[in-house]
């Protein structure tokens, strides 16, 4: 008999500074975890290594998470993209809605759109909003087109027509006419079927320009594992797909990574008791955060480096504040940190290798790392290179710091860019931080998270098991999800139209099950119907579920979001959206079973077990006194007092003086302020 009857099932997120896998152990049942640092270069290449430690010659399926497409976007190093659109409309990209994101910087440059001018073509078609074709593309426009394509020689091409989303007939011409040149082609009404014209054509432009780059990534990783592994990919709205589909629409994952770290967080809090979360995802080069009020929910008017994405998206707001952020003085000697990272090469001055102090490093000064217990003690973190180094790098500085002041300046600055992040997520929109938990999780986040909770008065900080592993633990409890949307725009009556809109969706769940079929997914999806509503001349919706009452469900929520309601007003339908669902094969992971079922109970302390270590630790101004615990060395149940430093394999974990802590029933580590 083999010893892996099914393929083992690998979850692999690929981050800044570490690449983490978590996959459940086939004869233990328990979960398992590897950290290894990150290859930049070439991510697949620590992804191969890890698989090699994990499961030597064994079928697996790699379930991952990645940060291509968002480092692609970030650095602005997509493929050569052309845009397709109807003539007059070529520069609706850079147009934009004229916001100012900074009304009072009079320096301000607007981000410059990824498709420059001499790549945009106007093709004379035009379709009205109820879908009537008016101008169907000529044949000479179409030879013409082509030949400026050819003499272009872009990498992949958009196509986004006006109201196409009507009726997708012109886009569908031009789109066989542009077959014979080999490119990808990202066409609007297969991304995107929904209005407002700027954002669905910077939608699709994105995913044109991802496109060749994360189709050759994923090939690459393909054919390095294809004799044993199948591969399924982590979409930015919280569920998988398959590789194909991400190859094919990869502005769909631009939040792979931090979408794991919410369906994590959210499970193992769950498990907790806790559904009122704020999930505080801490890693080497940023800081992802995220609110939740019971149930996961979806944005669709996300942006990543400042352009509009509208494909379905957990709703994360990302800073660059990490473990790894760079610490610098500017021009008039205030203290910076980030974004710049030291990623993982050369990575901190404790590493080996790095010469810039980052939040780590200060970490380290501070004494709130241990250096022989990082990694499990597989790596052992250089104090002495760190003070020796940094002292000569603050001399360069002119700074007249001791390492100490330095060291709790950086944690200051640092802390304070992730607090303003958290108020986003929160107070500013109308959210009462005391009445969530902070699960608090990546390599770093529990060395932050309690100061982070006492600042915005916060009770309670979750500290999952396998914290520096949460993402891709989200990963492997995932179900493979699909979204689908439709723009109608029509008025809603006092009689809700629902023959028509159960016509509408029974399309929509065609769309579905045939796409479900040409993935071979096995079993039944789940549906879930929405529908986008908003009164008449309204500029924004609200989505709510489809129901028989919702010109009453509509009312209530605008009420509820807004404070008031126009009972005599026209209400409009805007958009049907459809979320497809199969349940994953380890959904048990997350339905509250974390910590029992998956990781088993933590070692308990032997009787007469001597005292635990201590270490002079720095809390703000203080140097206090504090005992060193392993966390596999704590007894559920039994309460402990800060100040505390819990170490473990994947993460650290500064527990403040005046604070108590336990580990509970489903293994998570819950700190009470």
């Amino acid at each position: 008999m083999p010893r892996y009857p099914q393929p083992l099932r690998i979850a692999i997120d690929t981050g800044g500074t570490f690449t983490d896998c978590v996959w459940i152990d086939p004869t233990t049942r328990r979960l398992r975890m590897l950290k290894v640092f990150s290859t930049p270069a070439d991510p697949s290449q620590a992804i191969v290594e890890a698989l090699k430690k994990i499961a030597p010659g064994k079928n697996i399926t790699l379930l991952h998470g990645t940060t291509v497409g968002t480092n692609t976007l970030l650095e602005r190093k997509g493929a050569r993209t052309a845009l397709v659109t109807t003539a007059g409309f070529e520069d609706a990209i850079e147009i934009g809605r004229q916001a100012r994101p900074k009304l009072y910087d009079f320096f301000f440059d607007r981000i410059a759109p990824l498709v420059p001018k001499d790549l945009r073509f106007g093709v004379n078609e035009r379709t009205a909003a109820d879908g009537e074709i008016l101008t169907a593309p000529a044949p000479e426009d179409l030879r013409s087109l082509t030949a400026s394509l050819a003499a272009a020689k872009p990498q992949s091409v958009a196509i986004c027509f006006l109201f196409s989303f009507a009726n997708p007939k012109n886009e569908q011409d031009v789109a066989q006419a542009l077959k014979a040149f080999e490119v990808p082609l990202s066409i609007s009404h297969e991304i995107l079927s929904e209005f407002r014209e700027y954002e669905r054509t910077s939608t699709v432009v994105i995913n044109a320009y991802l496109q060749p780059v994360m189709q050759s990534y994923l090939e690459n990783l393909e054919t390095k594992v294809l004799a044993r592994a199948r591969i399924f990919v982590m979409q930015s709205s919280g569920g998988i797909t398959a590789l194909s589909t991400a190859a094919r629409e990869p502005v769909r994952t631009v939040l792979s990574g931090p979408a794991g770290g919410v369906v994590g967080a959210v499970a193992t809090a769950r498990a907790s008791g806790f559904d009122n979360i704020i999930a505080f995802d801490m890693g080497g080069t940023s800081t992802d955060v995220s609110l939740v009020e019971g149930e996961i929910k979806t944005a669709n008017d996300a942006q990543i480096a400042g352009l509009p994405i509208s494909v379905p998206m957990l709703d994360i707001h990302t800073v660059g504040a990490g473990g790894g952020s760079l610490a610098r003085f500017d021009a008039a000697g205030v203290l910076r940190v980030g974004p710049e990272s030291a990623g993982a090469d050369p990575g901190p001055i404790c590493y080996g290798r790095g010469t810039q102090p980052t939040v780590t490093d200060a970490n380290l000064l501070l004494d709130r790392l241990q250096p022989a217990r990082f990694l499990g003690g597989d790596f052992t973190l250089d104090l002495d290179r760190t003070r020796r180094i940094t002292v000569e790098w603050l001399k360069k500085q002119n700074a007249n710091l001791t390492l100490e002041k330095f060291a709790a300046g950086v944690i200051r600055v640092v802390n304070a860019t992730m607090e303003k992040a958290i108020r986003v997520v929160s107070i500013e929109r109308g959210r009462d931080p005391r009445h969530f938990a902070l699960v608090a999780f990546g390599g770093a986040g529990g060395l932050h998270a309690c100061a982070l909770a006492e600042a915005l008065s916060i009770p309670r900080v979750i500290i999952p098991a396998f914290p520096g592993g949460l993402s891709a633990l989200g990963i492997l409890a995932s179900d493979v999800v699909k979204d689908y949307s439709r723009t109608v725009l029509w008025r809603l009556s006092n009689k809700t139209p629902l023959a028509d809109l159960q016509r509408e969706f029974a399309a929509l769940e065609k769309t579905a099950k045939k796409d479900f079929a040409q993935e071979s997914w096995p079993g039944r999806p789940h549906y879930v119907r929405s529908l986008d509503l908003r009164y008449r001349s309204q500029g924004y919706e609200l989505n709510l579920p489809f129901t028989r009452n919702l010109r009453a469900d509509f009312e209530s929520e605008h009420h509820r979001r807004y404070g008031y309601q126009h009972d005599d007003r026209e209400i409009e339908l805007v958009t049907l959206r459809l979320r497809a669902t199969l349940k994953s094969t380890t959904a048990h992971i997350g339905d509250g079973h974390v910590g029992t079922a998956a990781l088993g109970r933590p070692g308990r302390a032997k009787a007469g077990r001597i005292s635990p270590p201590e270490a002079k630790v720095h809390f703000d101004s203080k140097v206090l006194k504090t005992k060193i615990y392993s966390r596999d060395e704590l007894q559920p149940g039994k309460p402990y007092r800060g100040p505390a430093v819990i170490t473990e394999y994947s993460a650290t974990t500064l527990v403040p003086p005046g604070t108590h802590f336990r580990i509970d029933k489903a293994a998570n580590l819950i700190v009470a302020l």
